[in-house]
Formats: C-alpha cells, sequence, structure tokens
C-alpha cells in the first residue's frame, strides 16, 4: 500500500524569516503507522506537520498526503486529517458545549444543513462514548482540565472519520495518569479509523514508546530514525 505521507527534499521558510524552517526533510508514514517527530525547540517539528496539512507553502520539494499532492488549496483533503495544534486549549470563557466541538468535525463531511439528523448525532454520541467522556458531552468545553479537552479533540477527529491524524505535542502539561489516557486512546481512534499518525513530542512517555518509527529533527533536517523493535532492544540490554 503506497504511504499516506512522502516529503522529498521539503524546504519550507516561514513569511518574513531569512533562514529555512525545513532545510532538506525527506520522510514518509506507511498507512496505519504510528510516527513519532522529537527535537528540541525550533528544530522544524511543527512546520512537518504544518506542511503535511498544506498550511505552509513549501519553497521546493515534493509533499504528498492520501496520494495528493498537498497546497494551501487543498480543502477537501484536510477533511480527511485530523490536526490538533500544540497550543489548542479553551479558555474558561469558550462559549461552545464539548458536544458542540466534537460536531464541528462534520462540518466537511456533510455540511451544515446535515448536521441535525439522526444519524449525525448519533456519530457524535458514539464518538464521545468511545473516548469515555459521555458525561461530558453538555458541559462547557473552557471548563475542562488540559486532559479532557484533549479527549473531547480526540473524540471530534474519531467523528470526523479522519485517515490521518496530526497531534502536535499532544500530552504536554498533561499528569502522568493522562498522558498514559490520550496514548491509549490515540491508539483507540487509530484502531477505529484504520488511521495513520504523525505525533509531534519533545518528551518521552508513553505515546512515543507506543510509536512505531521515531525520526529526530534538527535545524531542519533529519539526522536520526528509530524503529520500535530498536528500541525494545536497546531498552532490554
Amino acid at each position: 500500500m503506497d504511504d499516506v505521507v512522502s516529503l522529498i527534499d521539503v524546504r519550507a521558510t516561514y513569511e518574513g524569516e531569512r533562514h529555512a524552517t525545513l532545510a532538506g526533510v525527506t520522510l514518509s508514514v506507511a498507512a496505519t503507522e504510528q510516527l513519532a517527530i522529537t527535537g528540541p525547540n525550533g528544530a522544524g517539528k511543527t512546520t512537518i506537520l504544518e506542511v503535511i496539512n498544506g498550511l505552509l507553502p513549501i519553497a521546493s520539494g515534493t509533499v504528498r498526503t492520501l496520494g495528493q499532492e498537498v497546497t494551501l488549496a487543498s480543502h477537501r483533503l484536510r477533511t480527511q486529517i485530523a490536526y490538533v495544534p500544540q497550543n489548542l486549549f479553551f479558555p474558561p470563557d469558550t462559549p461552545f458545549l464539548v458536544r458542540d466541538v466534537v460536531f464541528t468535525a462534520r462540518f466537511g463531511k456533510t455540511g451544515t444543513r446535515r448536521l441535525s439528523s439522526a444519524e449525525e448525532r448519533r456519530r457524535i454520541n458514539r464518538s464521545l462514548k468511545a473516548i469515555g467522556i459521555s458525561d461530558l458531552g453538555g458541559r462547557p468545553v473552557g471548563r475542562l482540565s488540559g486532559g479532557q479537552q484533549r479527549k473531547t479533540l480526540l473524540a471530534r477527529a474519531l467523528a470526523q472519520e479522519a485517515k490521518l491524524l496530526l497531534l502536535d505535542e499532544p500530552t504536554a502539561n498533561l499528569d502522568p495518569e493522562a498522558k498514559e489516557d490520550v496514548s491509549a486512546l490515540v491508539a483507540l481512534v487509530r484502531r477505529e479509523l484504520g488511521a495513520a499518525a504523525v505525533v509531534v513530542s519533545h518528551e518521552t512517555g508513553p505515546l512515543l514508546d507506543a510509536s512505531d518509527r521515531t525520526v529526530a529533527v534538527d535545524s531542519g533536517r533529519v539526522v536520526a530514525e528509530t524503529r520500535l523493535g530498536d528500541r525494545v532492544s536497546t531498552s532490554s540490554r
């Protein structure tokens, strides 16, 4: 089966910046694989997610996601990608319920006209139940803990029926128990959807341990790669 993500010698620079954030990145993600990207701050980890998702234009190279060449105009493609940015936390006065946030996953799939259908409501309720937050559906999302908000976004990804998950520091600032929960739920969403995942993290933990492969990025380049079997054999010595 073809790779769901393919970057070939990709170079990209943010507007107004003099130096390239990505300086020739080549990597791929196989179908149903979980790839972890690690590296120091400013290494280009988040930028890789943005070019995969078509949110940042590239200066050169090739980006293909889910079999399509990616551009800023790849709006339909993005309906198949669940992207959770690094700092997406809802402030306390956010005027949306948890159920409302999960509902937004369906906008790109059905438009707004069919969102009130019984099937769409069942889909949302199934997603909330699968992630274990049915009891939170009627609560304001801004009043939830960080871990509960992450679970809300994973329920949204499940309702979106995404084929690719892009998760930027999904366990940052969570306690150890919440990190374990989020890692287990990422695995659940991938299994339910048959989806691949690209996870960015600067810290070790359960999410990296569960990844099939890890690439290290520094100064806009891939500098190392480790597979799950290599990590397991090394840790058992």
